[in-house]
């Protein structure tokens, strides 16, 4: 069948082709044919003087079919998969398409990058079912609420050792704070927060997930009981003092925020340091006091109110008395604590039963009573067991009394009974061969 007459139209030039023919006709006129298009009169005339030299073909663009003015050469095309292949070819196009313009100077849309990946099999669009969550709105104000998580990871992807990201994220302005650690524990939280609150000053309340770090899993005491009290870790204890409530989340969902953030940073930020060889937790923390205010500019939002509800830590206060590990322990007679193996001679005369011990981030050890500090010194351990007796030395021999001794002056038959059965025959017929000589 010949298929050289047909003409192929979209919807929009049909439309447009039989309201031109109505204008040609005579039955509508161009000034009606400018509303109904929502062209201008001029492209109407041109468009009308165009089908009558052309027919029907005239409704149909005449770049339709040809290379765009602004298309990339088909060598270009192959330089930027080359350099994808290369050096970025686990990033997504997004980022790739950032590191092309930052590090190799080639401009170009995100979106026609992401076309030339798939056309050649290097990018893969999926499209996960996504569980049904209920929507929280975000707090107001900044310095509302920081939700804040540790996020184990493999940063620096073999090239150093293991470590923990702690990050801070505002829950209305998304900006972050992060630092890394070699572990997830108290000292780790204590000086990112003590960080922190030194940039920023103390927020509002913090929302953190329920890892023994954070939350106490000891058993409440009577003392607990009676004031309707939980018992709190040293991270708990240590926000309570400084006026920061801590809420508790019950799932990993629930801090979806500081969790897609995660998500974000071991994408973007592993390949960064990738790219600078970056492979110690010093180079990875002076990394991103450089990379961190980049990325709040570009993806922190507005809160939805103004005001900053960040407060300054009150003059006087001793923030590392504070952000520390405080331990109870028992004052001994002879004025010494033990704690953590070690001995410690208080040299300060106070009628007290128990002191403080405190463990300071730089190390230090302070020991205090009703917040006063005490002076101390360590000492030996002193061995409580006693030497052994040596080889050489000749055993003492048991002291036996005689027999007329005043111990001794009992009736007949009347022996102790921690006497053997022969050493009451051997006295016995002592005492028989004394009555018999005195007779």
């Amino acid at each position: 069948m010949a298929r050289e007459d047909i003409i192929r139209m979209n919807r929009e030039e049909l439309k447009r082709l039989h309201v031109i023919h109505k204008v040609i006709e005579g039955r509508l006129k161009q000034v009606e044919a400018t509303r109904i298009l929502g062209l201008c009169d001029r492209q109407i005339r041109r468009i009308v003087k165009r089908i009558k030299e052309e027919g029907d073909e005239g409704i149909i663009h005449k770049s339709r079919g040809k290379a765009s003015n602004r298309a990339f050469s088909g060598d270009f095309k192959e330089k930027v998969i080359n350099i994808y292949r290369d050096r970025y070819y686990d990033f997504g196009p997004t980022l790739a398409n950032e590191k092309l313009f930052e590090l190799d100077k080639i401009k170009i849309g995100i979106q026609t990058l992401r076309n030339w990946l798939i056309e050649k099999g290097e990018w893969q669009v999926t499209h996960k079912k996504r569980k049904h969550r209920q929507w929280r709105e975000r707090k107001h104000y900044y310095g509302e609420m920081e939700q804040v998580d540790g996020s184990h990871h493999d940063w620096f992807e073999g090239r150093g050792p293991n470590c923990v990201l702690m990050a801070y994220i505002d829950d209305a302005k998304s900006r972050v704070f992060a630092r890394f650690y070699e572990y997830e524990g108290t000292f780790p939280f204590m000086d990112s927060f003590k960080r922190y609150i030194r940039k920023y000053g103390l927020p509002h309340s913090i929302y953190i997930d329920r890892h023994s770090t954070y939350k106490s899993t000891k058993k409440p005491s009577i003392e607990d009981e009676l004031n309707n009290r939980e018992p709190l870790s040293e991270v708990g204890r240590a926000l309570k003092e400084l006026g920061v409530e801590v809420i508790y989340a019950r799932s990993a969902p629930a801090k979806g925020r500081i969790e897609r953030l995660f998500k974000t940073f071991q994408d973007r930020v592993v390949k960064e340091m990738r790219l600078k060889g970056i492979k110690s937790i010093r180079e990875a923390n002076e990394f991103l006091e450089y990379y961190l205010p980049i990325y709040n500019k570009r993806f922190s939002v507005k809160a939805l109110k103004k005001g900053d509800i960040h407060r300054p830590v009150l003059q006087g206060t001793d923030v590392d008395a504070i952000l520390c590990i405080k331990t109870e322990r028992t004052l001994r007679n002879d004025f010494t604590v033990a704690h953590n193996k070690k001995f410690y001679q208080i040299l300060d005369h106070i009628n007290a039963k128990k002191v403080i011990v405190e463990e300071r981030m730089n190390g230090r050890i302070f020991i205090s009573y009703k917040q006063r500090q005490l002076n101390y010194k360590e000492i030996d351990k002193r061995s409580k067991k006693r030497p052994k007796q040596s080889i050489t030395e000749t055993p003492k021999k048991r002291y036996i009394p005689p027999v007329d001794h005043p111990w001794r002056k009992f009736k007949m038959g009347n022996y102790p009974q921690t006497y053997t059965y022969q050493q009451k025959e051997k006295r016995n017929k002592k005492e028989k061969e004394l009555l018999l000589t005195k007779t």
